[in-house]
C-alpha cells in the first residue's frame, strides 16, 4: 500500500518539485520514498515517484520506482496483487530479485503487453513506462479500490493517488468545477470520472489510460455491466452448488489477503459481512486473529456488544474502544486534509477512529465491504422491489393526480409515499428515488431558486414540492443529481439494476473512497475479500433469488456465515455508524457554519447563490433538523455544505 505520483510533461518540473508533490502523501507511505526523472522524446520528461508502506518484502528490494532487468520498464504502484504467487510460477523464466508483488507487474507486462491487466487481480493503481513503445500507462483496479487522479494540461499529464500532489504541481491553477457541486451536495461524494477541479479526472475503475507522445486513449478492460452479462449467460441455479462454490471462493480470497510480512487483523462490527470475513480468517489462521471494534455510548448506534459476542465465539484477540462525541468531533477538522476533495459521508468519522485503533497493533486490516452491493444488502433494495410492483398503478395515479383539488392538484394532497411512486415516470432514473425537495435544494445552492422559475419566498419554497414549483403543465427540468443511464443496464429487475448502478457509482465513489482515506490517514492497509475478482464475477452467476430470498437480504451470504457463527448472534436490524450532525452544527460547529454561509463570505467566494444558501442555513439553524413536509432533512445538506467550505478554506484560501 502506497501513494504514487508523477508526470509526462514538456514543462520543467524538477526532482525537488516532484519530491514535494510526492511528500504530501507521506501518510500513505511512511516507510520509504523514491523520486526519479527520465528524459524522453519530443521534449518530454517523465517523472515517477512513490511513498511506500511496506507490506511485502520489507527490504530495499521492494523500493520504487522499480525497473525491469534490462531497464526497459519502470513502474510505480499502489496496492496489492493477490495472485502474485501464482503469477510468479507462471512467469518463472523472469529473473525475479524480490519477493514483493511489484516485480510481478513488470514480468506480466513483458509477457502479455498492455493485456497484462487481464492477468493480475487485486487492488491497484499503476503507472508503467515502456521505453521500447514510448507508452506510459495508468491502470486502475476493476472495482476502484485504489484511487488514481490525473490532470490533463494540454498535451501534458500529471497523475497521483490523491489530489494533493496535483495541487502542488507547478502551474496548477485549480479552477473549481461548479457543475459537480450540486450532485456532491446531494450525494456527498464526487463520482468518477469527475473531480472537484476542471481538467482533473479520476481514472474510472477497470480502466487503462495510454499516453503516447501527447495522445491519450482510455479503454475499459473490466466493466460491471459486461461482467454481469457474461455471468448471467452461465447461471448457477442450484442453491447448494452456489453456496458451496461461493464459500470456497471466499476462503481462497481471505487466504490470499492474509499474506503479509507485517501484522494483520480485521475490522469487526458484528454484522454479517465483517463477521463472515473474520470467521473465515480465524478458521484459516493458526493463532487468534486480531479484531477491532468501535463502540458508542448511544445504545441505538452501538454494535460493539454484538461484535464482542462474535469475537468471543470465534476466539479472536479482540480490542474494542468506546468513543464519545468529543472524540468523533475531533476528527472533523482533519476531513479536508485527508480526503482532499469534498467528501461528506459522515461515517468517515468512525471509520477513521476504528482505523486509528487498529493501527496501534496491525498494519493490514480485513473488512467486509462489498457485501451489500453484490449480495443485495441495503434496505433501499426492498423498497425498490415494492416500487417496481406498484409502478403501473403509479402511472395511473400520476395521471389522475393532475386534476385540480381545491387550490392545488390532487397529487399534492396524497401521502408522500404515494407521490414518490406516482412521480417516478422517467425510465432512465427509475431506481434512484430521492426527495424532490432535496435535489432541488442542491441545485438551488449553486444556481439559485430563480433557476427553477420559482417566484416565491424562501419559506414558501420549503413548504411545497417540485410539481408545484414547476407549474401544472408538463414542464420539466434537468436534475443531474440522478444518473440518467439506467437503460444501459440490461436488467428488468429493478433491484438488480440498482445493485449494478451502486457497484458503478456508490461503491467506488463513496464506500471505497471513505475507507481508503480513513485507513491511509493512519498508514493502515484495508483489504476487502468480497471484492476479489473471482467472488465478484461468481456473484453475477448466482441466481438473484439466492441473494434476495422471500424478503431476506444477502440470504446466501448469511447462510455461509451461519456455518461459522450461531444465527442468534447475527440476526438483528442493520444499524450502521451514526454521527449527531444536527447537534454538532447547531452547537460546536455553529459559528463556523454561520461564517461560511454569510452573504458577505458567499458573495466574495463566488461559488454558491448567496441569497438562497444564507436563507437555507439560517432557516436550518432556527428550526433544526426535520426539513419540510417532503421528508428531506436540513442537516445532511448543511453538513455537505460545511465540509465543502472546510475543504475550500484549507486548499483554496490557505493553499495547503
Amino acid at each position: 500500500m502506497c501513494g504514487i505520483s508523477g508526470y509526462i510533461s514538456r514543462n520543467r518540473i524538477t526532482e525537488e518539485e516532484l519530491r514535494i508533490m510526492n511528500d504530501t502523501m507521506i501518510h500513505r507511505g511512511p516507510n520509504d520514498s523514491g523520486v526519479e526523472i527520465y528524459p524522453f522524446k519530443d521534449g518530454y520528461n517523465i517523472g515517477f515517484a512513490q511513498r511506500r508502506l511496506s507490506i511485502l518484502d520489507l527490504s530495499p528490494l521492494g523500493h520504487q520506482p522499480m525497473h525491469s532487468i534490462d531497464k526497459r520498464i519502470s513502474v510505480v504502484f499502489n496496492g496489492e496483487i493477490y495472485n502474485f504467487l501464482e503469477l510468479k510460477e507462471e512467469l518463472s523464466d523472469y529473473p525475479f530479485k524480490s519477493t514483493c508483488d511489484t516485480e510481478v507487474i513488470i514480468a506480466s507486462y513483458l509477457k502479455w503487453g498492455e493485456n497484462f491487466v487481464d492477468h493480475i487481480h487485486g487492488m491497484f493503481a499503476i503507472a508503467l513506462f515502456d521505453r521500447e513503445t514510448d507508452n506510459v500507462y495508468l491502470v486502475r483496479d476493476r472495482i476502484g479500490k485504489k484511487p488514481l487522479y490525473y490532470w490533463k494540461d494540454g498535451d501534458n499529464l500529471v497523475f497521483a493517488s490523491e489530489l494533493k500532489p496535483i495541487m502542488k504541481c507547478p502551474g496548477f491553477k485549480g479552477v473549481i468545477k461548479k457543475s459537480v457541486i450540486a450532485r456532491y451536495l446531494y450525494q456527498q461524494y464526487i463520482n468518477a470520472p469527475d473531480s472537484i477541479f476542471e481538467d482533473v479526472y479520476k481514472l474510472e475503475p477497470g480502466a487503462v489510460l495510454k499516453f503516447h507522445l501527447g495522445d491519450i486513449s482510455i479503454r475499459k478492460y473490466w466493466d460491471v455491466r459486461k461482467a454481469y452479462e457474461k455471468g448471467t449467460s452461465d447461471p448457477v441455479t442450484n442453491y447448494n452448488e452456489a453456496k458451496s462454490e461461493l464459500k470456497r471462493l471466499l476462503k481462497d480470497s481471505v487466504a490470499k489477503r492474509m499474506i503479509a510480512d507485517v501484522h494483520l487483523g480485521a475490522f469487526l462490527s458484528g454484522g454479517y459481512d465483517s463477521s463472515l470475513i473474520t470467521a473465515i480468517a480465524q478458521d484459516i489462521s493458526d493463532k487468534p486473529v486480531k479484531t477491532f471494534t468501535i463502540g458508542f455510548n448511544e445504545p441505538r448506534y452501538n454494535e460493539a456488544k454484538f461484535a464482542k459476542k462474535v469475537a468471543t465465539h470465534l476466539g479472536t484477540e479482540h480490542t474494542e474502544l468506546y468513543i464519545d462525541e468529543k472524540e468523533m468531533l475531533g476528527q472533523v477538522s482533519s476531513i479536508a486534509k485527508y480526503y482532499d476533495e469534498p467528501f461528506a459521508d459522515s461515517s468517515q468519522i468512525p471509520s477513521m477512529l476504528v482505523s486509528k485503533l487498529a493501527r496501534e497493533k496491525v498494519t493490514v486490516a480485513l473488512s467486509g465491504d462489498g457485501g451489500d452491493e453484490f449480495f443485495c444488502g441495503y434496505n433501499i433494495y426492498s423498497k425498490i422491489l415494492q416500487a417496481q410492483k406498484l409502478d403501473k398503478l403509479g402511472a395511473i395515479v400520476h395521471t389522475i393526480g393532475q386534476l385540480p383539488f381545491g387550490d392545488r392538484r390532487l397529487i399534492d394532497k396524497m401521502p408522500m409515499s404515494v407521490r414518490a411512486i406516482a412521480r417516478n415516470r422517467d425510465k432512465e432514473t427509475k431506481v434512484q428515488f430521492a426527495s424532490d425537495y432535496y435535489i432541488l435544494s442542491a441545485h438551488a445552492f449553486v444556481d439559485g431558486i430563480e433557476s427553477f422559475d420559482a417566484l416565491m419566498t424562501f419559506n414558501e419554497y420549503n413548504k411545497i414540492y417540485m410539481d408545484e414549483m414547476l407549474g401544472s403543465g408538463d414542464k420539466t427540468i434537468q436534475l443531474p443529481c440522478k444518473y440518467p443511464i439506467e437503460s444501459g443496464y440490461p436488467q428488468d429487475n429493478w433491484q438488480v439494476r440498482r445493485m449494478l448502478l451502486d457497484m458503478d457509482t456508490y461503491l467506488p465513489g463513496d464506500i471505497l473512497c471513505k475507507m481508503d482515506r480513513a485507513s491511509m490517514k493512519y498508514s493502515l492497509e484495508n483489504r476487502c475479500p468480497i471484492m476479489d475478482t473471482s467472488v465478484m464475477e461468481y456473484s453475477y452467476r448466482i441466481a438473484h433469488e439466492f441473494k434476495y430470498h422471500n424478503g431476506d437480504k444477502k440470504h446466501i451470504l448469511k447462510d455461509i456465515a451461519y456455518d461459522y457463527i450461531p444465527k442468534e448472534l447475527l440476526d438483528r436490524p442493520k444499524v450502521g455508524f451514526g454521527v449527531p450532525l444536527d447537534k454538532w452544527m447547531r452547537g460546536p460547529l455553529l459559528e463556523q457554519l454561520k461564517t461560511y454561509s454569510s452573504p458577505e463570505y458567499l458573495k466574495k467566494q463566488g461559488i454558491f447563490d448567496a441569497d438562497y444558501v444564507s436563507k437555507f442555513i439560517n432557516n436550518y439553524l432556527t428550526v433544526g433538523d426535520g426539513g419540510p413536509a417532503s421528508g428531506a432533512n436540513y442537516s445532511k445538506m448543511s453538513w455537505s455544505f460545511l465540509v465543502f467550505q472546510q475543504w475550500y478554506d484549507q486548499f483554496i484560501v490557505k493553499g495547503m
